[in-house]
C-alpha cells in the first residue's frame, strides 16, 4: 500500500520553496547551514529561515513566487544557533540526532510513481493517488473524472466529483508528505529544506542508495556530532547525498517527487 502526491499538491509546493530557497543557499557557500520551514495558503507564504548564509530576500520572494505564483511572501531570517553552528566549525559532522530506514523500493512503489509521473505529465495540477494492491484511488484536479476513467477504466477516480485543488483549498507545510516521498522507509525527520549536513538529508538518501544496491533493509541510527556514521567518515556521507541531489538537479527538483 503506497500513496503518491505530485509536486502541485500544496505540501509539495512548500517543499519545493523551501527546496529552491536551500538551492540558493549553495550558491553562496559549499557547506552552507540552513533549515527552512513554509506554510502556505490563501495567498500568504510564511518562511522562516535558520541559516549561516547571507541570503537575499528579494531572491527569495522571487523564488516564492515562481513557484507559487502571485502570494504575499512573508520572510523571516535568523542566524543559526551558536551550538549548531560550533558542531560544524572545524569539520563536517552529523548535524542532528535520528534513525534511519532504506528500503529497496517495492514493485508496488514503482507502478504508483510511474503512473503518478504519467498523470501530471499530462495534467500537471494538484493530484494524490494510492495504489493496494490492485486498488488503483486517482484524485486529480483540474480534469474531468469521465477523461481519467476512460485512461484507467478500473480505478477509483474523484469520488466526491470533479474539483480544482490548489493552496487555496488546502494549505501546504513542509515535510508533511513523507509517505509519498519516502515510501515504506519512513522513519523521523522530513528531507527538505535542510543542508546536507542535517542527517534527515544526507542520512536518509545514504540509506536509500545503500537498500537499492544491497536489495534489503538498512537501518542506522547517530547522535549530533558523530564523526562516522556506518562505518563512513560523515564527510563521505554527506558528499554520497551532495552527489545524488546534483544529479536530479538540486533540491527544488528533490522536493518535487522526494526520494521514490
Amino acid at each position: 500500500m503506497f500513496e503518491k502526491v505530485n509536486p502541485k499538491h500544496p505540501d509539495k509546493i512548500a517543499d519545493c520553496i523551501a527546496g529552491a530557497i536551500v538551492d540558493l543557499s549553495y550558491k553562496e557557500k559549499e557547506n552552507p547551514k540552513i533549515a527552512v520551514e513554509v506554510l502556505l495558503g490563501h495567498g500568504n507564504c510564511h518562511v522562516i529561515i535558520e541559516t549561516d548564509c547571507k541570503l537575499n530576500k528579494k531572491e527569495i520572494e522571487t523564488a516564492i513566487k515562481r513557484i507559487a505564483g502571485d502570494v504575499k511572501a512573508d520572510i523571516k531570517l535568523v542566524e543559526q544557533d551558536i551550538h549548531l553552528s560550533n558542531n560544524q566549525k572545524e569539520k563536517i559532522r552529523c548535524g542532528d540526532n535520528g534513525i534511519f530506514k532504506g528500503v529497496h523500493t517495492s514493485d508496488e512503489e514503482k507502478r504508483l510513481s510511474l503512473i503518478a509521473r504519467e498523470i501530471y505529465s499530462n495534467y500537471p495540477y494538484d493530484g494524490k493517488y494510492i495504489l493496494d494492491g490492485d486498488k488503483l484511488i486517482i484524485c486529480q484536479s483540474n480534469v474531468s473524472t469521465e477523461i481519467l476513467k476512460s485512461i484507467y477504466p478500473r480505478a477509483i477516480v474523484n469520488p466526491l466529483g470533479d474539483w480544482t485543488g490548489g493552496f487555496d483549498i488546502d494549505t501546504g507545510a513542509t515535510n508533511r508528505k513523507l509517505g509519498s516521498d519516502m515510501g515504506r522507509a519512513v522513519t523521523g525527520g522530513g528531507l527538505h529544506g535542510k543542508d546536507l549536513s542535517k542527517a534527515d538529508v544526507s542520512v536518509n538518501i545514504y540509506a536509500y542508495l545503500k537498500a537499492q544496491e544491497e536489495n534489503k533493509e538498512i537501518e542506522l541510527s547517530c547522535a549530533i556530532g558523530d564523526e562516522t556514521i556506518d562505518g563512513r567518515p560523515y564527510s563521505e556521507i554527506v558528499e554520497i547525498a551532495r552527489n545524488y541531489i546534483n544529479s536530479i538537479g538540486g533540491f527544488e527538483e528533490f522536493a518535487k517527487w522526494g526520494i521514490i
